[in-house]
C-alpha cells in the first residue's frame, strides 16, 4: 500500500472522528437542554403540588380546629346543663329535707302530746281498775250475804249447773246424730247394694241391664215360646237369662245382671232365629257352641288388651279375666277401656318419675281384674284382684299395688301411688262416667256452694274432679275442735244434697300466719 493511500485513510478516519465528536456534542447538548427542560417542568409541578398540599393541609387543619372547637363547646354546654340540673336537684332535695324535717318536728310534737295523754289515760284506767276491783269485792261480799253461800260454794254450784247443761246438750247432740244415722241408713244400704250389683252387672246397653233382640216377624215369638212354653224354658235354663216377650212389635228382651250370660243369650237367640230351627235340643247345642266361642273371644280380647298396653308374660287366666272386663262397667264406664287407659297413664307417670314403665303399665292394666270375677269370690274388687294376682304368681309389688289402689291396705311402693292417681284421672275426668259435662260442672259448683254456706268458711275448692272438697276456714272464727265438727257437718250435707259416684273427701284447713318484716 502506498503512503498516499495511508494518508488518505488517516485523513478520512480523522474526519470521521471529528464528525462523530461534533455530532455527539450536538446530541449531548440537545439531551442536556431536554433534561433541563424536563427538570424545570418537574420542579414546577412539584412546587405546584407542594403548594396545593400546603393549602389543603391548612384547610384541613382549620376544619379540624373548628370541629374540636365545636365539640368542646358542646361538651361545655352539656357539663353546664348537668351542673344546672344537679343544682336544681340539690335545691329540690334541700326543700324536701326541710319539709320532712318540719313534718317530723310536727309529728314529734303530736307524739309527745299523745304520750302525755296516754300517760294520763293509763293513770285514769289504773284508778278505775282499782275502783272496779273494790266494787267487785263489795258486790261479792253482798252476794255472799244475800245468798248465804261462800265464793267456793257458789263456784261449785255454778260448775254443777254447767256440767248438767253440758250433759243435756251432749244428749241432744247424740240424739241428733242417731236420728241422722237412721235417716241415712237406707241411702248407705242402697249405695252398698249398688256397688255389689255393679260387681255382677254387665255393660249397660240400656239402663235396666237388658238386651233387645230384633225379630223378623211377630210369628217368631210363637216359635220362640214353643209348644206349652218348652222352647223358652229350655232357653232360660241353658243360658240363665230371663226372656221377656211382651207387646213390643218384632222384638224380645233378654234380662240378666251377668253380662257374659246375657251376651251368650243374645248371640244364641240371634243364631237360632237366623237358622230357624228352634227346639230344646238345638237350643242346648247352640248355647254350648256360643259359650265356647265366647271363651275364645274373651281370651282374644284379653290378649289384644295386653298387646295394646305393651304388657307381656301374662298368665292365661289373667288374660281371660282381662277379656271379661269388656263386658263390665262402673257407673257406665267400660272397665276394658278404663284398664287400658290407666295402664297408659301409669306408664306416662312412671316415665316422668324415671321408674320402670313396664311395671307401671302392668299394675295399671291389672288393677281392676277383681271386677271381672263373679259372686263366687268375696271381698272388694281391689282385694279380690290382689288375691288373683297372687294366685297366678305375680310379684308381691304388683299384688300390693292392686290391693291398695283404693287404700284398703297400706301401699308399699310408688307404683301403688301411681295406680291410685291414674285410676282417679281415668274415672273422674268429665265424660268418663255416666254424667254430662254440664252435670259435672254443676256438681262442683254445688259442692263449693254447700261449703261456703257455713259460717267461718273463708274459701272452698272442689278438686280432684270433685272427689275432694278442700275448705280454708277463718282462724279467728273457727277453732281446732270446730274444724273437725265443720268437716263432719259439711260431709253430711253433701251426702244428703248431692248425687255423685264413689266418695268425696272433705278436708278443713285452719291456718294462722304471723308476718313481720326485718329492717
Amino acid at each position: 500500500m502506498s503512503g498516499t493511500t495511508i494518508l488518505v485513510l488517516a485523513g478520512a478516519a480523522l474526519a470521521a472522528f471529528l464528525l462523530g465528536f461534533f455530532l455527539r456534542r450536538i446530541f449531548t447538548s440537545r439531551e442536556r437542554r431536554g433534561a433541563m427542560t424536563e427538570a424545570e417542568r418537574i420542579l414546577n409541578d412539584a412546587k405546584r403540588e407542594s403548594e396545593t398540599l400546603r393549602k389543603e393541609s391548612i384547610l384541613e387543619g382549620r376544619e379540624t380546629i373548628a370541629r374540636e372547637r365545636a365539640a368542646e363547646l358542646e361538651s361545655q354546654q352539656k357539663r353546664r346543663a348537668e351542673i344546672d340540673r344537679k343544682e336544681s336537684d340539690l335545691s329540690r332535695r334541700s326543700e324536701y329535707v326541710d319539709r320532712t324535717r318540719e313534718k317530723l318536728e310536727r309529728r314529734e310534737s303530736v307524739l309527745e302530746t299523745r304520750e302525755t295523754g296516754l300517760s294520763e289515760k293509763e293513770q285514769a284506767l289504773a284508778a278505775k281498775q282499782q275502783r272496779v276491783t273494790k266494787l267487785m269485792e263489795e258486790q261479792n261480799q253482798l252476794l255472799e250475804q244475800i245468798a248465804g253461800l261462800s265464793r267456793e260454794e257458789a263456784r261449785n254450784l255454778l260448775l254443777s249447773n254447767l256440767e248438767e247443761e253440758a250433759r243435756l246438750e251432749a244428749g241432744r247432740i247424740t240424739r241428733r246424730i242417731i236420728d241422722e244415722a237412721e235417716r241415712t241408713a237406707d241411702d248407705e244400704a242402697t249405695r252398698v247394694l249398688t256397688t255389689a250389683v255393679q260387681r255382677c252387672a254387665a255393660n249397660h246397653v240400656v239402663e235396666n241391664c237388658v238386651s233387645v233382640v230384633q225379630l223378623p216377624g211377630e210369628e217368631m215369638k210363637g216359635r220362640i215360646i214353643g209348644r206349652e212354653g218348652r222352647n223358652i224354658r229350655a232357653f232360660e235354663t241353658a243360658t240363665g237369662v230371663d226372656v221377656i216377650i211382651d207387646d213390643t212389635p218384632e222384638a224380645i228382651v233378654l234380662s240378666c245382671f251377668d253380662p257374659v250370660r246375657r251376651e251368650v243369650a243374645r248371640q244364641s237367640m240371634e243364631k237360632l232365629i237366623s237358622d230357624g230351627r228352634i227346639h230344646p235340643g238345638r237350643i242346648e247345642a247352640v248355647v254350648a257352641k256360643i259359650e265356647a266361642e265366647m271363651e275364645k273371644n274373651m281370651m282374644k280380647l284379653g290378649g289384644d288388651l295386653c298387646l295394646e298396653a305393651d304388657v307381656s308374660g301374662v298368665h292365661p287366666q289373667i288374660v281371660r279375666y282381662l277379656g271379661r272386663l269388656r263386658y263390665r262397667t262402673s257407673y257406665g264406664q267400660n272397665m276394658f277401656q278404663h284398664s287400658l287407659e290407666v295402664a297408659h297413664v301409669c306408664g306416662l307417670l312412671a316415665a316422668e318419675l324415671r321408674l320402670d314403665t313396664a311395671i307401671a303399665r302392668r299394675v295399671g292394666l291389672f288393677h281392676d281384674i277383681g271386677k271381672a270375677t263373679d259372686q263366687d269370690m268375696d271381698g272388694s274388687h281391689a282385694l279380690v284382684g290382689m288375691e288373683l294376682a297372687r294366685k297366678y304368681e305375680e310379684p308381691p309389688l304388683i299384688c300390693n299395688a292392686i290391693g291398695s289402689h283404693h287404700e284398703e291396705i297400706e301401699p308399699e311402693s310408688l307404683y301403688a301411688v301411681l295406680v291410685q292417681a291414674a285410676d282417679a284421672v281415668s274415672s273422674a275426668r268429665p265424660g268418663a262416667r255416666r254424667e254430662s259435662l254440664e252435670l259435672y260442672v254443676k256438681r262442683l259448683q254445688k259442692l263449693e256452694t254447700i261449703a261456703d254456706s257455713f259460717d267461718g268458711v273463708g274459701k272452698s275448692y272442689a278438686i280432684q274432679a270433685g272427689r275432694e272438697l278442700r275448705i280454708a276456714v277463718k282462724p279467728e272464727a273457727v277453732d281446732d275442735a270446730g274444724s273437725a265438727d265443720l268437716a263432719r257437718l259439711i260431709a253430711r250435707r253433701v251426702e244428703s244434697e248431692v248425687e255423685y259416684p264413689g266418695q268425696i273427701k272433705v278436708t278443713v284447713i285452719r291456718e294462722v300466719r304471723a308476718t313481720e318484716t326485718a329492717r
